[in-house]
């Protein structure tokens, strides 16, 4: 249940807003999957360019740079459509394979290129779903792929239609050779594989994690397992409170790295770096950021030594995992892939980094660790017109920490009495945090803060950046510690701030909207709220989901051994509290937080004569990705905090 990169948006109504908040003429430069080849000369990114001014929806590029000068060279593909995505070198740096996807079919194609941009051949033609195209040791290439696979893998894409008999066939995710224009599986059929690394040896051979069944719902339980000659090996299963992720296999192939924790969502790893022995069978893996008060969200082999990228809140550090010299950077900033948690890219001495923060927007940096160079000058002259600070209170002997964002100026009538509204945004997860990431122009924060409103975005107890004793602190307590750690950081910043308590409004989505639900049963110190993807009640939630394997993690038992626990942090146990006029918007074909349970916290609220509104986008899955929802979504938000917080042009509180 998370909510990342979910909203693209709409460019807000001229009317209310002065000069100073128009949205940014220039276009915005994106980076994302940057693959540094062997040697360090290279670098291969897919950009995108955002049109603030335009409706369409930006398609990324394939594009070359050369390190340390960043000469750069767009690689020209087969299709108008065609959407790159995977970049992977050779081990001799000669070559960069990457994956073709033709926009809206399942058609796929595994390309090749020269390094210097010359002889663009296919590899593979297929049909289904590609992913994580990777070079091996001795130059082979593999790839995670699904045969004729129904959708495209992952549990925030929009759901199949659940037609005929439930669960008769299931996408299976394997790894796969890529040999004369042919698949030759890796791993067995009945597994789905959702990451891997290869080993290096005689034999191919792979590292990597997997678990049977539905592949969206059961990488709760994945284990770690090696496959070879087309045969699985387990090496370890976790415990029911922590999932593993990020498998990376040293160079000598002796040994593994990987993050275990406690996690909501695949994708977004976070938790200790584990080190298990592979050249002893039946070790035991080491834990290697025992009592950390920092979360490992990456892990890469750079300069001979085993990196981890981390948060700790609020800073992003890189620190080396050895009793070498100690090595260790942080920064202010995020440096990540393009994604929104720590990622270091590396390639011997060399890294690269994209680096950004709430106002400042990204670019691309290479060097030694700690040593980056700025490759990349695109974003130049583009900033947020907003101040961004961390925030930091204790609540309950924790340390807790978040952000509080306030534009440089506002429309006048948002100020009464010397003091302005302020919307607090909780993130998804819960396992997850908010990290100083670019506000884009078309996203909610952008969007709120241009409008005039202040932003507090807390990151409570079961968030990522403390530690796992933090991240677990939450567990068989949803809505209770954490909603508490989220008033008194709003003590704090009242404090502070000139932030007007009685024009308080509440929002987010996933496990934030879950949170906006709960909160506006427990307390009436929000004037308004909007909940997107939220859950009402998780007793009947636990059914209607498509990944129910993630909550007897959260909650220590499954719905049906201890249906008590589940009714204790359900909204709809305590729905007759609410007061708080609540906008409620969800995608139709939503598998992690179906609509379902929006629908039974609007009839609710309908019955009990509560101001609500509700929209089902349909067609969307975890998270408004068709722009013309997202617009929709984020008019009707701003409109109704608008009309509840007494925003210019604004109706009285109460008015249906």
């Amino acid at each position: 249940m998370s909510l990342k990169a979910l909203s693209p948006a709409f460019l807000l109504c001229a009317s209310l807003l002065t000069p100073a908040f128009a949205a940014p003429a220039a276009p915005l430069h994106l980076f994302s999957a940057p693959a540094l080849s062997p040697d360090g000369q290279h670098l291969a990114t897919l950009d995108t360019t955002e049109q603030p001014d335009s409706d369409a929806t930006p398609v990324p590029f394939l594009v070359l740079r050369s390190l340390p000068g960043g000469k750069t060279m767009t690689i020209l593909l087969p299709c108008k459509d065609c959407i790159p995505s995977s970049p992977s070198w050779s081990p001799d740096g000669t070559h960069l394979a990457f994956i073709v996807r033709q926009k809206n079919t399942q058609n796929r194609q595994i390309m090749r290129i020269t390094s210097t941009g010359a002889k663009l051949e296919t590899l593979l033609k297929f049909t289904g779903s590609l992913q994580d195209l990777r070079y091996g040791p001795d130059g082979a290439l593999a790839v995670l792929a699904i045969a004729d696979a129904r959708r495209d893998p992952g549990a925030l894409q929009a759901g199949a239609a659940e037609t005929g008999e439930i669960d008769a066939k299931e996408d299976e995710q394997r790894i796969a050779t890529v040999e004369k224009n042919a698949l030759h599986w890796q791993s067995p059929d009945g597994l789905y594989v959702y990451e891997y690394d290869w080993q290096k040896g005689s034999v191919p051979a792979f590292i990597g994690t997997a678990a049977t069944g539905n592949g969206d719902a059961h990488w709760w339980q994945a284990h770690l397992s090696r496959f070879a000659g087309g045969q699985e090996t387990i090496l370890y299963t976790h415990a029911l409170s922590q999932q593993i992720g990020l498998p990376l296999v040293a160079p000598d192939g002796k040994s593994v790295s990987f993050v275990a924790g406690l996690m909501s969502d695949f994708g977004f790893f976070g938790g200790d770096a584990l080190q298990l022995d592979l050249t002893r069978p039946g070790a035991t893996p080491v834990t290697l950021t025992k009592n950390s008060k920092s979360t490992v969200t990456g892990l890469s082999w750079c300069q001979g030594r085993l990196i981890a990228a981390s948060i700790a809140s609020p800073k992003t550090m890189m620190e080396a995992l050895d009793d070498k010299t100690p090595l260790m950077v942080s920064s202010d900033d995020l440096l990540s892939n393009g994604g929104g948690e720590p990622r270091l890219v590396c390639a011997g001495d060399q890294s690269v980094v994209i680096r950004q923060n709430f106002t400042k927007a990204p670019e691309i940096w290479a060097g030694r660790i700690g040593d980056w160079q700025q490759v990349t000058h695109l974003n130049e002259g583009l900033s947020v017109p907003a101040k961004a600070e961390s925030v930091s209170w204790t609540s309950d002997g924790f340390a807790v920490q978040g952000w509080h964002l306030a534009p440089l100026s506002r429309p006048a009538p948002m100020t009464r009495n010397g003091k302005v509204p302020l919307i607090t945004e909780i993130h998804g997860g819960p396992s997850s945090a908010v990290m100083p990431r670019f506000l884009r122009s078309n996203g909610d924060a952008a969007v709120l803060l241009r409008a005039g409103y202040d932003l507090f975005m807390p990151n409570p107890r079961g968030s990522y950046g403390q530690g796992e004793a933090f991240t677990m602190a939450n567990r068989r307590d949803f809505g209770y510690g954490d909603l508490r750690d989220v008033q008194r950081g709003i003590d704090v910043l009242e404090k502070t701030a000139p932030i007007d308590e009685n024009r308080l409004g509440i929002t987010g989505y996933s496990y934030g909207g879950y949170m906006t639900m709960w909160i506006v049963t427990q307390t009436n110190r929000f004037k308004a709220a909007a909940a997107g993807g939220g859950i009402a009640n998780w007793q009947s939630y636990y059914g209607q989901n498509g990944i129910d394997a993630w909550m007897p993690p959260f909650f220590g038992a499954t719905v049906y051994d201890d249906p008590a626990i589940y009714a204790h942090s359900s909204p709809i146990t305590f729905i007759k509290q609410v007061k708080t006029p609540t906008f409620i918007y969800v995608g139709a074909n939503d598998v992690e937080c179906p609509p379902a349970q929006s629908l039974e916290f609007y009839h609710a609220l309908r019955a009990l004569g509560i101001p609500t509104s509700l929209v089902i986008y349909p067609g969307e899955g975890h998270g408004m990705r068709g722009r013309d929802h997202a617009i929709d979504a984020q008019k009707r938000m701003l409109a109704w905090f608008d009309r509840y917080l007494h925003a210019p042009g604004a109706q009285p509180a109460g008015a249906n």
